[in-house]
């Protein structure tokens, strides 16, 4: 029989169980989903470990000493995710600083006598060809096959579109981009970012698609030289984006970057869009591609300057000068 009562510890997951049409069998989420609306309704049943509301270099210590003590960054309320009795867990394998780890999940299933028999998915997607794997996959958990090949069609018909539209630009007509998904210290997107900017006109190759996304050194994105840089910090939103990005200005041979110089240095809103692995993933290549080349995509709204009151209709990015 599918499962009548999904618990969903990543955000992503909660968006692909919603795209799905699954969201009234969503009985918990964990404390970082935020999408749809109705989702923060629900019961939290994870938590983190982690200061969020320090700078970047603060987090990025805090993570490395709880790592380094083999503490974990987040824990999970078995006890609250039990009495709500799931019969099928969505999680991720992937990443343990970005959810809850995987191996506790499995932990808390196996030792806890009501979550026995409770099924777990994990998602571990690191091309934009695995994310659409992996919303197949709670699909098949799920039993509903039919809807998640139905709702894939869509999205990679959203992205064949983009990729018609800068098939044909030369070399010369795609700029080098930098997407920055952490500040202090640097860490420049891999996973499927490169695979993204590559569909949406760019050059990205600072780092390989596929590859995990690591500390990186600041000379070699000024020996990149990029045409375009876009701060997508993992967890934050725009506003927190916005002022986090301010420390990029302070930086060896920021003025003299040609993405600066032209006034092509983005902030976006990297935790509802480029970090997460959900469908918002399509969302986040059409976002990139207005912002490489917005005259070939004029219908996609405008990133309004970070010096305009208010967020852009509705892709939230900002032009940071």
């Amino acid at each position: 029989m599918p499962p009548d009562r999904i618990a969903s510890l990543l955000a992503s997951g909660t968006e692909i169980l919603y795209g799905l049409g699954l969201g009234d069998r969503v009985v918990a989420v964990s404390h970082e989903c935020d999408y749809p609306e109705e989702v923060r309704a629900e019961p939290r049943v994870t938590f983190t470990n982690i200061a969020v509301g320090a700078q970047s270099q603060d987090i990025d210590e805090q993570v490395k000493s709880l790592m380094a003590a083999r503490a974990p960054i987040y824990n999970i309320d078995v006890a609250l995710l039990a009495s709500l009795r799931p019969d099928l867990i969505v999680t991720q394998s992937q990443c343990d600083v970005c959810a809850v780890s995987y191996d506790d999940v499995l932990v808390a299933v196996k030792t806890n006598p009501v979550l026995r028999s409770t099924s777990v998915v994990a998602l571990n997607p690191s091309t934009l060809e695995g994310i659409f794997e992996d919303i197949l996959h709670v699909g098949q958990a799920a039993e509903c096959v039919s809807q998640a090949e139905e709702y894939l069609a869509e999205l990679r018909g959203r992205v064949e579109a983009v990729r018609k539209k800068t098939a044909a630009l030369s070399a010369t007509d795609r700029p080098r981009v930098a997407c920055i998904e952490w500040i202090e210290p640097v860490m420049i997107a891999a996973n499927w970012m490169p695979e993204l900017v590559q569909i949406a006109g760019g050059q990205h190759s600072l780092t390989l698609a596929g590859a995990k996304s690591a500390y990186s050194k600041w000379d070699d994105v000024v020996a990149y030289n990029p045409d375009v840089i876009v701060v997508m910090p993992c967890g934050f939103d725009l506003p927190r984006t916005i002022e986090e990005a301010k420390v990029l200005t302070t930086f060896p041979g920021w003025k003299n970057l040609s993405a600066v110089r032209d006034r092509r240095v983005y902030a976006v809103d990297g935790n509802a869009y480029f970090n997460r692995s959900g469908p918002r993933i399509v969302d986040s290549l059409e976002i990139l591609a207005q912002l490489l080349h917005p005259d070939l995509f004029p219908d996609v709204v405008k990133p309004k300057t970070m010096f305009d009151i208010g967020v852009s209709a509705r892709y939230d990015s900002y032009a940071l000068s």
